[in-house]
């Protein structure tokens, strides 16, 4: 794995990765005072959809605390938060992983070596207790505990409250003892109280149905301000049997430092900068909502579990970290481009043919779906989107796959756009699933809960898929092409190498090209 970007283990935490960003010239600090109602959202919404730098808010209204926000706002800035520079470094991280996702005996003294370097990758990522750890700085507990000293942000008019975003929500399996850490939304109720959203498929909810089960409370912690590669990890899905804590120990490269709660018997990150903890009693539920989600529209209102938060641990003068969604480009599309990354060679392991796939951020980063197959026979188009659907948890709620040849660039909308255009007949190429299952926030589907997928085949037709002969694909024979190329610059052309062209020059209206534009006006 590349080596980490911050190499002192004292320093990965949020505040060692703001000094990352101030020092590459990405952070800008912020001190005129902010509304956290609103304006905050709104000011650094406008920044991230310009590709702007991470934003530190020194003055927030009503609270004492910095908010950082906007420190994922670029795939570069996802990057340096795994200690990497190149994306193509992300699938070298995920091959890695694909080892101990789906483990199989070794063929060869070359993959016995790779085995045994990721197991000893696995004895470095162990977690570890820090006995004196910065999280416990400060505590308060009972009637001491108040919500309202944190600058929870209100990012859209019609949001029914106050929310957390991303902090590290951790429970316990009530049976087995394995901790689950996902990143779920918390809306404040009171001085000590939140409800917390989260999907019936998320280890949370489960481990709450397994306490009401056993006539128990469920322990929670929320770990907030903590190093961006932890929300990396935590939105990764894994295998239910295995820890969050372990994973983000392989993506750091050493064993992240884990703290003793103190009402609680969970563990949190030791370095994060405030931590919640409370119980959630079966049962005991509020109205949640509406919200603006990813989707760009408000949710509505659902009845979520109740949290009672009965103590507060923070590190001296903390630093509040979050984000908020909303229609792309966000902060949560920027990770899932990473997802993408680190998940291609796993899904590649389970489905062979797969070459490539790409979910595009305007297509709400898994709504739908570019697959780059190496076809070999006919149907072959469908069973892979058949499976892709079924291959990890997240794809459950893929509406469109666009399954393509390995030849197209599924990353250059234009080629794909091609491929569909060029290669499919609708009356043959459509594959539509009915009334299959899909979260609630998708207002298209007819009955929420419930609706189509659609699979487009817009691969090169061989055999009985095609009834006719398909006209010679063009191309030029290749030693014209190198004839080309070594006279370049003897054509007075060197100047048009390398740099693909802006789009708007093909009549491609995106904001970004526009706002280019505007800038060289």
């Amino acid at each position: 794995m590349a080596a980490p970007l911050i190499s002192q283990r004292s320093r990965r935490d949020l505040r060692g990765f703001l000094e990352v960003l101030e020092q590459r010239g990405r952070l800008r600090r912020i001190t005129a005072p902010v509304d956290p109602d609103l304006e905050l959202a709104a000011i650094a919404d406008r920044v991230l959809s310009l590709g702007g730098p991470a934003l530190l808010f020194e003055n927030v209204i009503g609270s004492s605390m910095p908010v950082a926000v906007n420190l994922l706002g670029t795939q570069e800035r996802v990057l340096w938060s795994m200690g990497m520079e190149r994306a193509e470094e992300l699938e070298t991280l995920g091959e890695r992983l694909a080892l101990l996702q789906q483990p199989r005996p070794p063929k060869g003294a070359r993959e016995a070596v790779r085995f045994g370097s990721v197991l000893l990758d696995v004895l470095k990522a162990r977690p570890d207790l820090d006995l004196m750890p910065p999280c416990h700085q400060q505590v308060f507990k009972g009637k001491q505990v108040n919500l309202d000293a944190l600058p929870l942000l209100r990012p859209w008019p019609g949001d029914g409250g106050r929310i957390i975003t991303l902090g590290l929500v951790i429970t316990k399996d009530p049976e087995t003892g394995t901790p689950n850490v996902g990143v779920y939304r918390l809306q404040q109720q009171s001085i000590n109280t939140m409800t917390v959203h989260w999907l019936s498929v998320r280890g949370g909810a489960r481990h709450l149905r397994k306490a009401a089960a056993m006539g128990k409370k469920l322990e929670i912690a929320i770990a907030i301000g903590v190093h961006p590669l932890l929300v990396m990890a935590a939105a990764t899905p894994i295998p239910v049997q295995l820890s969050e804590w372990l994973f983000a120990g392989l993506y750091a490269g050493e064993g992240v430092r884990l703290a003793k709660c103190k009402t609680v018997n969970l563990e949190v990150p030791s370095h994060s900068e405030v931590v919640l903890e409370g119980t959630i009693t079966p049962g005991e539920e509020l109205a949640d909502g509406p919200f603006g989600d990813h989707m760009g529209f408000y949710g509505g209102v659902e009845d979520s579990p109740l949290v009672q938060i009965q103590c507060v641990t923070q590190r001296r003068n903390p630093i509040y970290f979050t984000t908020f969604s909303g229609r792309p480009p966000k902060e949560d599309a920027m990770l899932a481009i990473a997802l993408n990354r680190i998940y291609t060679p796993i899904l590649r392991q389970q489905i062979p043919e797969i070459v490539d796939f790409f979910l595009p951020m305007e297509g709400l980063s898994y709504k739908l779906a570019v697959i780059a197959i190496d076809k070999a026979y006919p149907g072959q188009a469908k069973r892979a989107a058949m499976a892709f659907w079924s291959a990890l948890p997240q794809f459950t709620y893929t509406k469109f796959v666009v399954v393509v040849d390995k030849t197209i660039n599924i990353r250059d909308p234009r080629q794909v756009i091609w491929a569909i255009s060029a290669q499919v007949d609708p009356q043959r190429d459509l594959f539509v699933l009915e009334d299959t299952p899909f979260d609630t926030l998708d207002f298209a589907s007819e009955r929420l809960g419930l609706g189509g997928r659609l699979a487009i085949d817009a691969t090169t037709k061989v055999g009985p898929e095609k009834r006719h002969d398909w006209g010679e694909p063009l191309r030029r024979p290749a030693e014209l092409e190198a004839r080309i190329d070594g006279r370049w610059a003897e054509l007075g052309l060197a100047d048009l190498g390398g740099q693909a062209p802006d789009p708007a020059l093909f009549g491609y209206t995106l904001e970004h090209v526009l706002e280019r534009l505007a800038a060289r006006a």
